[in-house]
């Protein structure tokens, strides 16, 4: 699976590259405009190592906010899961907060806290959050009727047990919007870093645009996508490895 990411990517950024060859010789542009395939592959021998801890460095912030909205979307959803009027103020609230784009609230945090760790780390972790957190609260607000009436019935239904048994059901719709949200933190975290930051990648990408770098865009590019390819192999592998434990440990328990 991992591998697998790896070459997907290879093969859209082999297409969009030749693509934008394609459009270079068409127009017969300069290199100034868009750069010829030796240019890109000397400015990515130059930089490419430096874009990597560039990279790794937006990556660490990428896990950590990942983490804290994994953490807040199920604390949140389970709570937000009953019918009640407490668990519909919630889902309410969700749902509103949602509809403002993440990016128009950046200037915001930053005026607040300024540049540094603390607002990528908050940007990355509002933007995965709030997808993260819809689908939680559709997993955990939908009952399992044919199982949880059983325990229901015999008086034995708890919290815990409502809770394990719908994300016992969902374990593979939860695996997958986990591991799709890796993309969408990595991009906060760009963000982030592109609008007002001293470190990064997207601090990087912002320094290139303004010397008109597209070699070096380019190049930045391809290691956020190898990067980040490799990240969300690694959350899938684990996905399957979670289903496949958890799934054999708790079937009989459950049913």
């Amino acid at each position: 699976m991992l591998f697998r990411r790896i070459y997907q990517f290879m093969i859209v950024y082999a297409v969009f590259l030749a693509i934008l060859l394609a459009v270079k010789k068409g127009l017969s542009l300069s290199d100034y405009v868009i750069p010829g395939l030796p240019l890109i592959l000397e400015t990515a021998v130059q930089m490419s190592a430096g874009y990597l801890r560039d990279v790794m460095d937006t990556l660490s912030v990428t896990v950590l906010g990942q983490g804290i909205s994994i953490f807040m979307a199920f604390f949140v959803g389970i709570l937000g899961r009953k019918s009640s009027w407490a668990g519909s103020m919630i889902r309410v609230t969700a749902y509103n907060i949602q509809a403002y784009p993440i990016v128009a609230l950046a200037p915001i945090i930053f005026i607040l806290l300024g540049d540094g760790f603390l607002s990528r780390l908050l940007i990355a972790s509002m933007i995965c959050y709030f997808p993260l957190l819809l689908s939680v609260l559709g997993v955990m607000a939908a009952p399992v009727e044919n199982i949880e009436h059983f325990y229901i019935a015999t008086g034995r239904m708890r919290w815990q047990l409502e809770v394990k048994i719908r994300a016992f059901e969902n374990l593979s719709k939860l695996t997958t919007v986990i591991a799709g949200s890796a993309t969408l933190a990595m991009a906060g975290t760009i963000v982030a870093e592109f609008i007002a930051a001293n470190a990064g990648i997207g601090y990087s990408i912002r320094i290139a645009l303004y010397q008109s770098n597209l070699a070096a865009i380019l190049t930045a590019l391809f290691m956020i996508g190898i990067i980040i390819s490799i990240y969300q192999g690694i959350l899938e592998t684990l996905g399957e490895m979670v289903k496949a434990k958890w799934g054999s440990e708790n079937k009989e328990e459950l049913l």
